[in-house]
């Protein structure tokens, strides 16, 4: 029997997921603890698989285990969970994957609740919730009648469920842009219409998982840079580009103000043919619109691993609305 779940390539991946996604579910990365999306989540739905969509636990089965990670007694469908020996960190565990995505969804323990007394252990960047009134919208109809009592929006025909890749991609994209201190960038980013959501870290350079001391030392080559994830249907790449280039000096080599050194550099991290061209193009006519008496240096190269800062540097601004900002958005 065929089925409408599949891996998605590595580059649709790439594009579809977050960075913390792609590391748990292609890298069998962990989450942290009590900062994850679904460990307190109590509403009534089932989860899917994030890179695949494929069927994998259910509301009805989820427990608080006191972990900081959504737990579940047993899968919704066995057949899209795959047991693995995990003798990884000088330990046995079993490790969990989805059968036909093939991505690390976590482990399973032989300490829980319920008739089997186990629990699967997951990562919420593993997962994606599809609300119960939202099932038969989504393509999961076939789950509707595990919640009853729920009406259905949109009801129609059930068709064949997306990926959450497929899903994803066509709603969603992202953008890596340095243009120094990354408090004052994701401060106007963040306001943009049509960003979804933004992330500071570090990106260009070859030291894995820096720190913020590392970098600014200016010896791992890394920038300072905010990922943008955006709604290309309200928000083209060119015209957040147009902001970005609104929003620094791109003309000062590796300053802002009184920022100094290669991490304050002004850089696009293209992931794309696509976005290599049209971040070319803007920059060429940036570069001759007049409005800044210097040449543009904005370096234009193709995006490395993006490493998440620390947690204090998210929003920084908005948790400290006079702490220090370089950035103002130019006319």
């Amino acid at each position: 029997m065929t089925t409408p779940y599949k891996k998605p390539s590595p580059e649709e991946l790439k594009r579809a997921l977050s960075p913390e996604q792609f590391e748990v579910t292609q890298r069998c990365g962990t989450e942290p603890p009590f900062r994850n999306a679904y460990w307190n989540n109590h509403a009534s739905g089932i989860y899917v698989d994030v890179t695949s969509g494929e069927p994998l636990f259910s509301s009805l089965d989820k427990f608080d285990s006191g972990t900081g990670w959504p737990s579940f007694t047993q899968p919704l469908e066995s057949g899209n969970v795959v047991e693995r020996a995990d003798k990884a960190h000088g330990m046995t565990r079993v490790e969990i994957r989805s059968k036909h995505g093939d991505a690390h969804l976590g482990h399973v323990f032989d300490d829980g609740p319920g008739p089997n007394g186990q629990r699967f252990c997951m990562n919420s960047a593993s997962l994606r919730f599809i609300p119960a009134d939202k099932l038969v919208e989504s393509g999961y109809g076939q789950y509707a009648k595990l919640f009853p009592d729920v009406k259905q929006l949109q009801a129609q025909p059930v068709q064949p469920a997306k990926s959450a890749a497929q899903a994803t991609t066509a709603t969603r994209e992202s953008a890596l842009l340095a243009g120094g201190c990354f408090w004052g960038m994701e401060n106007i980013l963040r306001k943009i219409p049509g960003v979804i959501e933004t992330e500071v870290g570090y990106t260009g350079g070859a030291a894995a998982s820096p720190s913020y001391e590392d970098v600014t030392t200016g010896r791992t080559g890394h920038a300072e840079t905010v990922r943008v994830v955006f709604d290309p249907k309200a928000l083209s790449y060119e015209t957040l580009l147009d902001y970005f280039f609104r929003m620094h000096d791109p003309t000062t080599l590796n300053r802002q103000e009184n920022d100094v050194g290669t991490q304050y550099r002004s850089a696009i991290f293209v992931t794309s043919d696509e976005q290599r061209r049209v971040a070319e193009a803007v920059k060429e006519r940036v570069n001759h619109a007049g409005k800044w008496p210097k040449p543009v240096v904005t370096q234009v190269v193709s995006a490395g691993q993006f490493w998440k800062a620390e947690d204090y540097h998210q929003d920084y601004l908005v948790h400290n609305p006079s702490g220090y900002n370089c950035h103002v958005l130019r006319d």
